[in-house]
């Protein structure tokens, strides 16, 4: 059983727009991570404090689990690897950001929710990651999204992300990353109901070496780029087992 601060800290307490093409929408598409094994390392499946509205959500280039409490992910996961990473560089941002339709219209995020937050829709899974035109596409759902400090975003977060690409490059094999939100015990709101996170965290793995890192910062304009902490250290944090038991 999680201590409490724990569960307070990750707190995972309508204009429409239609869907690209590319993103299957509506009831008949609900997924659960079994259907998008490849995302995770063999056999495992991530382990999160329970919550009440958690959904699983596949899609061609990522996964989702996402909570309607707070209308975010809880964690975004994805494979990289030299071939992935490279066919990324030739991809073209399509910036057309959309509401989920295969989440409950009360758990999602909708694109007023951001209009005049002072806030960015900050990916989870980088739109930079994205090898082929539908996982492009399909990063732009705002299930792959939380509010995030403009200046971090544009700043130290997309530091990391370029860095987690160019370590995905040189690696011998596949390098998983877990991107999420943390929330303080009283979060802030914006729009209808969507949850600011206070810090977010990107883990990498690479199943090669079984190395683990990972990077925590602040949601913050003054945020810097720091020396990541070690995967023990996340799961003290945040109760959250992402990882097989080697990695290290």
């Amino acid at each position: 059983m999680l201590p409490a601060d724990i569960l307070a800290r990750l707190g995972w307490p309508p204009q429409t727009e239609v869907a690209p093409a590319a993103l299957p929408s509506g009831d008949m598409l609900q997924t659960r991570f079994a259907d998008c094994p490849e995302f995770f390392p063999p056999g495992q499946m991530p382990a999160v404090p329970a919550s009440p509205k958690l959904r699983e959500l596949c899609f061609s280039s990522f996964a989702i689990l996402h909570d309607g409490q707070t209308r975010t992910p809880v964690v975004v996961a994805e494979r990289l690897n030299r071939s992935a990473v490279s066919q990324a560089q030739g991809m073209s941002r399509t910036d057309r950001f959309y509401p989920e339709a295969r989440l409950p219209a009360a758990e999602r995020a909708e694109l007023a929710d951001y209009r005049g937050s002072g806030y960015s829709r900050g990916h989870m899974a980088p739109a930079g990651d994205m090898a082929t035109a539908e996982g492009m596409a399909q990063s732009f759902s705002l299930a792959n999204m939380v509010p995030q400090d403009q200046k971090h975003n544009a700043g130290p977060w997309s530091r990391i992300e370029q860095d987690t690409r160019k370590y995905a490059l040189r690696a011998a094999g596949d390098v998983y990353v877990f991107t999420g939100p943390v929330y303080a015990a009283q979060p802030r709101y914006i729009g209808a109901g969507v949850a600011v996170p206070q810090s977010l965290f990107k883990v990498v793995y690479d199943a090669t070496t079984q190395r683990a890192w990972v990077h925590w910062q602040d949601n913050s304009s003054a945020a810097k780029v720091q020396a990541p902490i070690s995967y023990a250290d996340f799961v003290q944090r945040t109760g959250m087992r992402l990882l097989p038991p080697a990695a290290h």
